[in-house]
Formats: C-alpha cells, structure tokens, sequence
C-alpha cells in the first residue's frame, strides 16, 4: 500500500508538474544528477547494502548483534571519501564528455557529492531496517516522503520561488531529511549498537575474513554491475543533449512502474533467502525463488500491458505530450527491461548469497561492457529508442549467464510451468492489441483505450485467475472474498 501511494504520488509528479512547467533541459538535468547520484551510492557503499543481508544471520542475537550496525555505517565512510577523490580526479574527462552538449550538468558537477552521500545513507538506514524484518517506515520514506519532498522542490522552483542553484540545493536537502528520519526510526527500535563487538571478530576470523573478500569482491562488481543501467541516460547527455535526456527520463518513469511491485518484495523476501541459503535449505531457496519470480513476472506482465494499452492515451493527457511522445517505443523497449530485471532479480540474489558469488563479477563486468558497446553503436542511428533497444539486449544477455549459472551451481531455479503459461497469456494479450489496432481502429482515444483495457486485459486476468496462474494471488483473492461475505 505505502508503494502504490508512491506512485500516485509520482504519478502527479511526473505526470502533471514535471511536464508542464519544467523544461525538457530542467527535467534532464534533474535526471542526470540524480543518475549521478545513484551511480556514486552504487560504488560508495563498497558492497555494503548487500553484504547487510549477507551476513546478518551470522550477527544475529538478542544482544544487539554484537555491534553489527557499527560496521555497517563506518564501511560506506570509508568509500565515500575515497571515490570523492576519483569524482575529483575525473572531473576534467566528464566536463569534456558532457560539456559540449550538457554544459548546464558541468555547471552542478560538485553538488552530485552531498546528493550522493545523503543518498548513499539513507540507502544504508533503510537497509539496515529491512534485515531486521521493518520495512514499513523506510520504505514510506522512500516511495512516500521522498516523492513529496520532490514534488515541492519542483513546485517551488516553478513558482519561482527557488532559482535552478536553490533547485538543486532543495534536492540535497530532500534526502538529507530522508535519511535523518531513517536514523531515527532505526534507533527506536531499541535493537542495534553502535558500540562495535571487537571480541566477537575475533573469537570469528573465518567469517571476519570472508565478510573482506566478499566486501572487495562487490567494490569492484560494484564498478562494472552498477554503471549499466544509467549508461543510456549518460549516453544521451552527451551525445543528444539534456533535453532529450528529461524526454528519455519521462520514458523511465513510465516504464519503472513495472517494476516496483518488485521493490516491496525484495524487501522482505531477501533476508529470508540468505538466511535459507545459510541453512543450506535448498527447498526454501527454490520455493522463495519461484514465488517471487512467478507473481513478479504476473503483477509486473499486467501492469506493462495496462501501460501499453494506454500509451496513447497518456502521451495525450500528458501536459507537453507531444514533445515527450518521441519516446514512445522507448517505453516499451525499457518496460520490457524492467520486466525481467524484476522477475528474475531474485536469481541474481541467490547467487550472491552463495558461495558461487564470484560468477556475478563476471556477468557484471559482460553486462556493463555489452551495454557500452549496444549504446556506442544504437544511439547514434536510433536515438532514445536506440538507447532503450541497447538496455533491454544487454538486460537478457546478462540473465541469461546469471540463471544459468544459478541453475548449475546451486541446484535452484526460479523457473516454473506457471510463468511458461504466464507468458504465453501475456504474449497473447500484446498480439491481439495490435491486431485490434490495426483492424478495429477507433479514432476516440478515449474509448478505444478504455474497451481494449477492460476487454483484453480483464479477459486475461480472469484467465489468470482461473488457470491459477499464481496460488498467492487466488489465495489472496479468496480471502478477501470471504471476508466481505
């Protein structure tokens, strides 16, 4: 529930302030700071979000996990500094990179280390929340508070109450307000220590030495797996300009609704996974792997249909929807990205949490190289569509070396006949929309979007329903049913 306001939130946002009073250049700068921001986090954090999960059963007791959270701040510190230094080092390449047709970014280039290091902890905070099974509040903060904060940034500046250097400061400040109340919130929960446990690492050097290698193994996964997916925004900054950027950015947040079902459950399914592939349970593994990917791929499938159903229809209510409409099949193209990196995320957890956590360097590195090389060739010659077109091809390489790598080394799977079924009900629904399209044209955009949405997509959730596609979701469904009868 606290996701989906979110997105109503985020929905107005980007929908009905972004639009209609910001530039397209504004929006793109935002976009690119942001991206920015988001890239420094990934490489700061040297692993830490991840090895959180890893390695808090291990911590786990009723005496404040023996000062676990203390590791847990001081780490990103440490590689926030560090990689401020490599920002500083590169600022001179990145200015000549987008200088030319982004000066306004070089401009801010410095205000992307206080963005990041307000980002990168409230990243930690929450991180730190989610193993101690609290996901609620900080994910509030993050789909709800955060989102609002934003929104009365971008009113103010439209009001003109904020000039573009205000804008940017009130950005900072937005994240700052929302780690601070992370902070907070993980403190009232009476359950950490700052106070570090020095006796239990060393009573536990084995395990002391195996949260190091595993640490520097992420710093520099981190270096090839986080880049990826912003490489396209990047690309377009420097090769089309900001304008195209705040264009292709408005593409993004359409298509990232498909994918934010998957933020909940991550959320909570990912401690239960580590803990399983600690136990050795390969049965829980598996089972948590195919539930998660099955309703992902059903929730996630049925919502890039409603969004492209209705594409038309959004470029149409969209204040300036004419100029953002250049990105149309970009939007499918990066759903469809979204799509898969949502159902099949969960594999990539499992194959970090486990001892073959090696093989993700590998792919990592593949996926960033395969993205840089589709980006240099399809951006130049298709332009934004080129760039969605270039994240989805290096989105299914990458997949596909990670759930066969899974497969093989660990003996699960989050495969299943119900997603063959889900895809094929799915695939169905996207052919005869286009079928519909082109025999039964209805030049009311209104309605033609309204009877395609009810007729096809309601058809295709009572065939779900039906068939039972997903046991979780009738099992939801029924008990809903039977409370208001």
């Amino acid at each position: 529930m606290v996701t989906y306001i979110g997105v109503a939130v985020g929905f107005v946002t980007t929908f009905f302030v972004l639009t209609r009073f910001l530039t397209t250049e504004e929006v793109g700068l935002a976009r690119t700071l942001l991206d920015a921001g988001t890239l420094f986090i990934g490489l700061a954090q040297l692993g830490t979000s991840s090895s959180i999960i890893r390695f808090f059963p291990y911590f786990r007791d009723n005496n404040r996990h023996h000062g676990f959270f203390f590791w847990t701040i001081i780490v990103p510190i440490i590689g926030f500094v560090f990689f401020s230094l490599v920002w500083w080092a590169c600022h001179a390449p990145i200015a000549d990179w987008l200088g030319e047709k982004s000066p306004r970014f070089v401009d801010y280039y410095w205000m992307v280390l206080p963005l990041a290091f307000f980002m990168l902890y409230q990243t930690i905070f929450e991180t730190n929340a989610n193993v101690l099974m609290r996901i609620v509040v900080p994910r509030a903060v993050r789909e709800i508070g955060v989102r609002v904060g934003l929104l009365a940034v971008y009113l103010l500046y439209a009001g003109n109450w904020l000039t573009i250097s205000g804008f940017v400061m009130a950005l900072c400040v937005v994240y700052a307000i929302a780690a601070l109340i992370n902070l907070i919130y993980l403190f009232s929960l009476g359950s950490i220590s700052l106070q570090p446990d020095i006796s239990f690492l060393r009573n536990n050097k084995p395990l002391v030495k195996n949260y190091l290698f595993y640490t520097g193994f992420l710093i520099i996964s981190s270096l090839t797996g986080v880049l990826a997916p912003l490489l396209s925004s990047f690309f377009i900054t420097a090769q089309m300009g900001l304008s195209y950027t705040g264009i292709f950015a408005i593409a993004t947040y359409i298509a990232v609704m498909v994918s934010i079902p998957y933020r909940s459950v991550i959320a909570i399914a990912s401690p239960q996974l580590a803990a399983a592939i600690k136990d050795g349970d390969r049965a829980q593994a598996t089972l948590l792997m195919r539930q998660c990917s099955n309703n992902l791929l059903l929730i996630g499938g049925f919502i890039l249909l409603l969004v492209w159903l209705n594409i038309d229809l959004i470029y149409y209510i969209l204040p300036n929807g004419k100029e953002y409409s250049q990105a149309k099949e970009a939007v499918l193209l990066l759903a469809l990205s979204q799509l898969i990196s949502a159902t099949f995320n969960i594999a990539l957890n499992t194959l970090n949490f486990s001892r073959y956590y090696a093989f993700s360097l590998l792919w990592a590195a593949l996926l960033t190289g395969s993205a840089i090389v589709f980006n240099n060739i399809l951006v130049p010659r298709l332009g934004m569509t080129g760039a969605a077109l270039s994240n989805l091809l290096s989105v299914l390489l990458y997949f596909v070396c990670v759930l066969t790598t899974v497969c093989t080394t660990t003996r699960t799977s989050p495969f299943s006949w119900d997603q063959v079924k889900g895809i094929g009900l799915l695939g169905a629904v996207f052919v005869l929309n286009m079928l519909w399209l082109r025999y039964i044209p209805l030049s009311n955009i209104w309605i033609s979007s309204l009877l395609r949405t009810t007729i096809l997509l309601g058809g295709a959730a009572y065939i779900a329903i039906k068939a039972h596609l997903s046991d979780e979701i009738n099992a939801l469904l029924c008990s809903i049913f039977i409370q208001r009868h």
